[in-house]
C-alpha cells in the first residue's frame, strides 16, 4: 500500500454554499452547514471527522448566508469567554485579547473562500482552486455525516491511480421495511439501510488536475454532470464503498434523526 502523503498538508474542500431549500422549515435565518447537531453545526461535526484522521486543512466554499460561516468561526473563542477590545483611534480595526482558556481546542486552518451566492458546485471547487496546492485534496458536501475511514479512502485513492474517487453509501430507506412470511409479518425495520445500491456520499478524493481537466469557474458549472459524470466516462473514477453509516441533513426528518443519535449518545460519526 502506498503512503499517505503530509495529512497535515492536504486541502479539505467543504461545500458551505448552496441555498438548502429542502430544510427551510428548520431554520430560515441559517445555510444548511450551521444548521446545528446538539450545540454544534453540522459542520464542525464534518470538521472534526477528517481532524480525527489528521486531515485539519480545511477550505470552506462559501455562497448564501456565507457571512454566518465567517462570523462563527472568527468569534469561534472570543463567543465563550471574556474579551477586551482596544481600538487604535482611526479605521483599523481592534486589537483583541481573549481572556482566559475554554472552548474548543483545535488545531485547524481554516480557509473561508467567497465563490458567488448562486454559483453551482463545480464553479465553487474551480474559485476556490488558488489555495488547492497539493497533489491531491479531500471534497465534501457540508452537510452529510458519516464514520467512513476516511484515510482508507484516501489510501484507495492512491492506489486505483484514477483521478478521482467517490465514497459510494448506501443510504436509509424512507420507508419501514416488513419481514413477510406468508402473509404474516414476522418482523418490522424502521428505516432500514438500503440495498439497492450505492449513492455517492461526498467524502471524495481527487487530483488537482481533476479542477484543471473538467471544472470551470462559470456559474453554472455543476461537479456532478459535468465533473464526476464526465471523470466516470473517461475512466477516470473509482469507488469506495462504505456500508457503514452515512446520513445527510436534507430535510427536517434527517435533522431531526440525528439530533437524536447525538441526544442518546448513540452517534455513529462520532468517532473522535
Amino acid at each position: 500500500m502506498n503512503v499517505i502523503p503530509n495529512r497535515s498538508e492536504i486541502p479539505v474542500v467543504i461545500l458551505c454554499g448552496g441555498k438548502g431549500l429542502r430544510i427551510r422549515e428548520v431554520s430560515e435565518l441559517l445555510p444548511k452547514p450551521m444548521l446545528n447537531i446538539g450545540e454544534r453545526p453540522v459542520l464542525w461535526h464534518i470538521m472534526k471527522s477528517y481532524a480525527h484522521h489528521g486531515f485539519k486543512r480545511f477550505v470552506l466554499c462559501l455562497g448564501y448566508k456565507g457571512g454566518v460561516i465567517r462570523n462563527y468561526f472568527y468569534n469561534l473563542h472570543a463567543s465563550r469567554l471574556d474579551v477586551t477590545l482596544n481600538y487604535q483611534g482611526d479605521n483599523r480595526p481592534p486589537e483583541v485579547k481573549i481572556h482566559g482558556t475554554g472552548g474548543d481546542e483545535l488545531d485547524w486552518s481554516v480557509t473561508l473562500v467567497e465563490t458567488g451566492a448562486e454559483t453551482m458546485t463545480g464553479g465553487r471547487i474551480a474559485r476556490a482552486a488558488n489555495y488547492l496546492d497539493q497533489d491531491i485534496f479531500m471534497l465534501t458536501y457540508g452537510d452529510g455525516v458519516s464514520d467512513v475511514d476516511i484515510s482508507e479512502v484516501v489510501n484507495w485513492h492512491i492506489n486505483h491511480k484514477k483521478m478521482v474517487t467517490v465514497t459510494g453509501v448506501r443510504p436509509q430507506s424512507r420507508f419501514g421495511q416488513l419481514e413477510i412470511d406468508g402473509d404474516q409479518v414476522v418482523g418490522f425495520t424502521e428505516k432500514p439501510q438500503s440495498q439497492d445500491g450505492y449513492v455517492s456520499g461526498g467524502f471524495i478524493v481527487a487530483d488537482r488536475t481533476f479542477i484543471d481537466r473538467y471544472l470551470t469557474t462559470k456559474e453554472g458549472c455543476v461537479l456532478e454532470v459535468d465533473g464526476l459524470s464526465a471523470a466516470a466516462r473517461d475512466g477516470e473514477m473509482s469507488v469506495y464503498r462504505h456500508d457503514g453509516f452515512w446520513m445527510p441533513m436534507d430535510n427536517s426528518l434527517e435533522y431531526n434523526a440525528l439530533n437524536a443519535l447525538w441526544a442518546k449518545n448513540a452517534a455513529p460519526w462520532k468517532v473522535w
